[in-house]
């Protein structure tokens, strides 16, 4: 008997036993569902994330020095390096903050509680900013200590209703008058401490403005992603050189936060993958239940189609094939289910959820070797019946 007659038997008993048969698949479907439905939201989630640091730059360095002894760093000197490494690194912005009142001339006691970054030119390309109005921070503004200030949308919306009425009008932080240059894309809903509640003025502004001469936190940007662990290190070197103990500053790689998340991402992912896998176990226990019961009920075909010469072989692909593709069957519609539910809580969660090509294989070829792995004690229990026994089975 060939491999298409096992096949046409199977489906026939299947559907001759079709509510214990669905039953049968229930531990397949489920656990097929749920391994494509963890998957696919375990990398959407993955991509969100990343997504979101993608926009801070992965080549990004976040440094912080604290001065000691008179051992400090100063913009001039980490320029001077920087420049000294052209392959390494591709630019550096000292980040100075001001914290204080902001309000415009004709917004009366309307007050904004908030700060403004003092930064360079870089920090442009070092954030990948994009600007709707204006222009951003140039090397003139930070070389002359310009009263120029770049503001995100939420200030724009708030003192002036529009974005595009910012450019040109007036903001004054902590009484200090600054004229709006540019006004950043809007990134998030324009709401108090989001990603557009920003305003960005000359880092040598700001110092002016702080009171102080001393820089204590710069964001350095490594020439690629291929360079950044070479660039870190070199950074740590001249700040050690420099200040003279590392406990008095830090250099934070936004890549291996990245490496790091993704590696917990992942082993999150297997953790899930494996909790879900129990079912999948639990389902391939019971169609080998099902199919001893199956070999229990037919024993006495099992004793005719031997006697008429079938083989230990046939006897052996007949069940195997009937617990594949009950198997598979359960697959097919656990497929099917988990790629539903997987856009159904990817809309949701507000992710875009997008069920892999390789999950859904893999899944497929899983439901596939469960009912053949656990399909072959109940065939091999069949195979060796012996003929007279089982044609005196009632």
């Amino acid at each position: 008997m060939g491999l298409t007659k096992s096949f046409i038997m199977a489906l026939s008993s299947i559907i001759s036993n079709k509510v214990r048969s669905l039953l049968t698949m229930l531990g397949i479907i489920i656990g097929i569902a749920s391994v494509i439905v963890l998957v696919s939201v375990m990398n959407g989630l993955t991509s969100e994330i990343t997504s979101i640091f993608d926009e801070f730059g992965t080549t990004s360095l976040t440094t912080s020095v604290t001065p000691r002894s008179n051992k400090e760093v100063t913009p001039e000197e980490l320029y001077e390096f920087v420049d000294t490494y052209p392959d390494m690194f591709a630019g550096v912005s000292p980040n100075v903050s001001v914290s204080g009142q902001i309000k415009t001339p004709d917004s009366g006691d309307d007050t904004l509680t908030g700060s403004a970054t003092g930064v360079s030119e870089d920090y442009y390309d070092i954030q990948r900013i994009d600007m709707s109005f204006g222009r951003f921070i140039s090397y003139e503004d930070c070389e002359n200590q310009s009263k120029v200030a770049v503001i995100g949308s939420y200030q724009a919306m708030y003192f002036f209703g529009l974005s595009s009425k910012a450019v040109g009008e007036t903001i004054r932080i902590n009484g200090t008058p600054y004229t709006i240059i540019g006004v950043i894309e809007e990134e998030a809903e324009s709401a108090e401490s989001s990603s557009d509640d920003v305003i960005y003025i000359p880092y040598t502004t700001a110092l002016k403005a702080s009171g102080t001469n001393i820089v204590s936190s710069y964001t350095v940007d490594a020439a690629s992603d291929e360079v950044v662990d070479e660039a870190k290190s070199l950074l740590e070197s001249f700040l050690l050189e420099k200040v003279g103990d590392s406990d008095y500053f830090t250099v934070i790689s936004m890549k291996a936060i990245i490496d790091q998340m993704l590696e917990m991402m992942d082993t999150m992912e297997m953790v899930l993958v494996a909790i879900a896998g129990i079912s999948l176990l639990v389902g391939g226990i019971g169609i080998m239940n099902i199919m001893l019961v199956s070999v229990s009920e037919r024993t006495r075909e099992i004793g005719i189609r031997k006697s008429l010469g079938a083989k230990h072989k046939h006897i052996m692909t007949q069940f195997v094939m009937e617990s594949g593709v009950v198997s598979c069957i359960g697959g097919v519609i656990g497929i099917i289910l988990g790629v539903v539910f997987a856009y159904v809580f990817g809309r949701l969660l507000g992710m875009d959820v997008a069920p892999s090509g390789g999950a859904i294989a893999i899944a497929f070829g899983v439901s596939v070797g469960i009912g053949v792995i656990f399909g072959f004690l109940p065939a091999r229990k069949a195979a060796k019946l012996n003929p007279i026994d089982a044609l005196r089975s009632d």
